[in-house]
């Protein structure tokens, strides 16, 4: 084991213990109300919400941003950007809204619009995905331990499903938000001693400094690097991910208020710019020094190891550390608050709140299972876990979630419809593609196939079963046949321009935009004629449009 390997074993222990008992402290001195274990009492402050925010976002992009610069250069920056203008959606779009329904989870949406079913479905397949989004994130932690101390990176991602069950278990939500705050702090350090790297070697000017070495490999410093298709698909999976955001929807809704959920997450847009910036500045930096490695994650903490002294470079290591334990943490717990909660709920309506904790409390020790597991499966590329759970959980809940909030017509056979046709549209692609994470059959990734099926389920099974009638003439019926005429010139375009398409990646994209755009003209077109004729297990029409709000949101 090297020195920085000492170092950062020692500095890891005494930060992971400081996490577990620091924050079950924390958690002691303050009042557990209802809803204290799901959403913190709703006490959060807007600093509170832009620690948890940034730990969960930034922390991810980081490492993402890391790995991807190395491959390709500045073009990585687009990613963080657009998760940045995710955050900014979600705060000016959605706190508001779902604080005035009192949501905790994308799945209780689901299953308040849907019935017990559709929540039971939605709540599995949230619950298995998000610690796929875990061990992503975790593998990169996992790579700089493997380079300095040798441990295995299935032990190091084990090892990190442990410690989120160790501090979770115990104070929920309120435990999330003294971690994430800890992780913001560590983050920074993590930052000064980045930016140290940076300038000790190669250094920024020079004959040998960063500038020069960036002129003999000029792509690198391209913002088209990584390809249009792969840009688009990254503000593409970002911006229509907004209304599916359940851990940072959780976030959100611990505030005091609304205003406060949304100074949190604008205030976290800003803290996140120098994280991301840096993040593309050391992959690059690590590229232009140590070219050609198969595995970006181990090339960087080589590169941070034979810099710095090994105190500095524990340092940022168990600043990686934090950054995977920040989207780890409430991936982990979010799931098992849709395992726990959501599941739970479903399949015991009259469970009280300490029964919905205890089960949630029961869910997080099988989804540290269950990551531990998906480390031992596939461990040497993160790209692959993200993709996988992109597809499953966004093919399956995206038409619900929309139907929830925009078409009253839409019936509960329908929303089950969509959610089984898009989780097995999407895995289907993904497997006819091999499983790769970067390369796709006909260039389409899986999620825009998984989300197309998802929505043609939904609006083809609602109309075939409910009694609809058109609208009657106004702004409503333009603004539909506008969205009809749109959706033509989109699958008229997508025909003509298909070899382009097939050659940047983009057939999936159009593809998906022309079934957005179909399910919006439904939407403003139709609207109830009379009783349903198969509205999923003989319910009434009032069952069907009407919301449930008899369940109240914890």
């Amino acid at each position: 084991m090297t020195a920085a390997g000492v170092w950062t074993i020692i500095l890891a222990l005494a930060y992971t213990a400081w996490l577990v008992v620091g924050g079950r402290i924390m958690v002691r001195r303050q009042e557990t109300g209802k809803g204290g274990f799901f959403v913190g009492g709703r006490s959060f402050g807007p600093w509170t919400v832009a620690f948890c925010i940034t730990g969960l976002f930034s922390g991810s992009s980081y490492i993402a941003i890391v790995e991807l610069s190395y491959r390709t250069g500045i073009s990585a920056v687009w990613y963080g950007v657009a998760e940045t203008v995710q955050i900014l959606l979600i705060a000016l779009l959605l706190v508001k809204p779902l604080r005035e329904k009192l949501v905790v989870t994308v799945t209780g949406i689901i299953g308040d619009r849907f019935g017990r079913a559709a929540k039971a479905i939605g709540s599995v397949i949230t619950g298995l995905t998000f610690p796929m989004y875990s061990v992503a994130t975790t593998i990169a932690f996992a790579s700089a331990l493997h380079v300095v101390t040798d441990l295995s990176l299935p032990l190091s991602v084990a090892a990190t499903a442990v410690v989120l069950l160790a501090f979770l278990s115990g104070g929920g939500m309120r435990s999330v938000g003294f971690s994430q705050t800890m992780n913001v702090i560590m983050i920074g350090l993590m930052f000064l001693v980045g930016v140290w790297v940076l300038l000790a070697d190669p250094g920024l000017g020079g004959a040998d400094g960063l500038v020069a070495r960036a002129a003999a490999a000029p792509e690198m410093l391209v913002l088209s690097n990584a390809g249009v298709s792969l840009i688009v698909a990254w503000f593409g999976t970002f911006i229509i991910n907004v209304p599916l955001a359940q851990a940072a929807f959780q976030m959100s809704m611990s505030a005091r208020t609304p205003e406060d959920g949304q100074r949190g997450l604008y205030r976290a847009a800003v803290l996140g710019i120098p994280l991301i910036l840096l993040g593309v500045v050391i992959g690059v930096a690590a590229a232009l020094v140590q070219p050609g490695e198969a595995l970006p994650l181990v090339a960087i903490p080589e590169y941070i190891a034979g810099v710095v002294p090994p105190w500095a470079a524990g340092v940022f290591f168990v600043g990686l550390w934090a950054c995977a334990l920040g989207w780890a943490g409430p991936c982990q717990f979010s799931g098992a608050t849709s395992l726990g909660r959501d599941l739970g709920s479903a399949l015991n309506p009259a469970a009280t709140e300490r029964q919905l904790v205890r089960y949630t409390r029961v869910a997080l020790v099988g989804l540290t299972v269950v990551m531990v597991v998906f480390a031992l499966l596939r461990t040497e590329e993160s790209a692959w876990w993200n993709v996988m759970a992109w597809t499953l959980r966004n093919g399956a809940t995206l038409a619900p979630v929309l139907a929830a909030f925009f078409w009253p017509l839409a019936t509960r056979s329908a929303a089950l419809t969509a959610m089984l046709a898009g989780f097995s549209a999407g895995m289907g692609w993904y497997a006819a593609s091999g499983f790769h994470a970067t390369d796709f059959l006909l260039g389409m990734h899986p999620v825009w196939v998984g989300m197309t099926a998802n929505l043609l389920g939904m609006v083809l099974v609602t109309l075939a079963q409910s009694r609809w009638r058109l609208v009657a003439p106004g702004r409503e019926r333009q603004r539909g046949v506008t969205a009809v005429i749109v959706a033509g010139l989109l699958v008229v375009a997508g025909a003509a321009l298909w070899p382009w398409l097939v050659q940047f990646g983009l057939v999936g994209l159009v593809m998906l935009a022309a079934m957005i755009t179909v399910f919006v003209a439904v939407v403003l077109l139709t609207e109830g004629g009379g009783t349903s004729r198969a509205a999923g297990g003989g319910s009434t029409p009032a069952e069907e449009t009407v919301p449930s709000r008899s369940e109240p949101a914890t």
